[in-house]
């Protein structure tokens, strides 16, 4: 499936029924490739904590399965879990619980203790810039997204991700670039602009992760089909 029949199973209400068998299809045809001796996957540690698995990218669209395991390592993190999207997102939650916490962000004067970050991506490379806007954080409202849920965040949106009840989860997530928005996170004022390199899971690792989140969504949707 490609990103405009994922995003229609999620509208119509059939993704429960649908999209945990094409993952574990996509995850049994990178492990077999593995097994073969395929290149090496293109799985990213991700600094918010998750690995990202590149599925499809088509213009402004994109489909990623995002998956929380404690098999890899999260890539170290210069900034704070609190960031918004150039992009709309659309996430089905294949397994696990998934709280996104909204942020009221707001100008600060001689108070604040953050400020923000330009996201500038070149290739493996993210160029964080500093804009010395300095701003005040405090949580909105959150909710908790469960195994066979979907959710919504807009573009622009000051957020952060939490995973309740451990450290297992996985989304089928949507990404649709909108015109003119940037990618933001917030940082410590004193922190300059900086560089950081995209670290790649290695192959061993990559393989746990598969094989665990493979095992997680089948244990996830037998149970809710019995």
């Amino acid at each position: 499936m490609r990103y405009a029949e994922i995003r229609e199973e999620i509208r119509a209400g059939t993704a429960a029924r649908t999209l945990p068998a094409w993952a574990g299809r996509v995850l049994g045809e990178i492990l077999d490739g593995i097994a073969a001796g395929a290149p090496h996957v293109p799985a990213v540690r991700h600094p918010l904590g998750f690995l990202c698995l590149p599925v499809e990218r088509t213009g402004d669209l994109g489909v990623c399965l995002h998956i929380w395991t404690p098999e890899v390592r999260p890539a170290p993190t210069t900034t704070s879990p609190v960031h918004c999207h150039s992009w709309d997102l659309l996430s089905f939650v294949l397994y696990g619980t998934v709280r996104n916490v909204r942020m009221d962000v707001a100008e600060a004067a001689g108070t604040a203790s953050q400020q923000v970050f330009e996201v500038i991506s070149h290739g493996d490379v993210d160029e964080l810039r500093a804009t010395g806007r300095a701003v005040d954080c405090a949580p909105h409202r959150s909710a908790a997204h469960r195994t066979g849920e979907s959710y919504t965040l807009p573009a622009g949106v000051f957020h952060s991700t939490l995973i309740e009840g451990g450290r297992d989860a996985a989304t089928v997530a949507l990404g649709r670039q909108t015109p003119g928005g940037g990618d933001l996170s917030l940082g410590p004022l004193g922190t300059p602009t900086h560089r950081v390199r995209r670290s790649r899971s290695d192959q061993a690792g990559t393989e746990r992760a598969l094989r665990r989140c493979a095992a997680r969504i089948a244990a996830a949707h037998c149970s809710a089909r019995r």
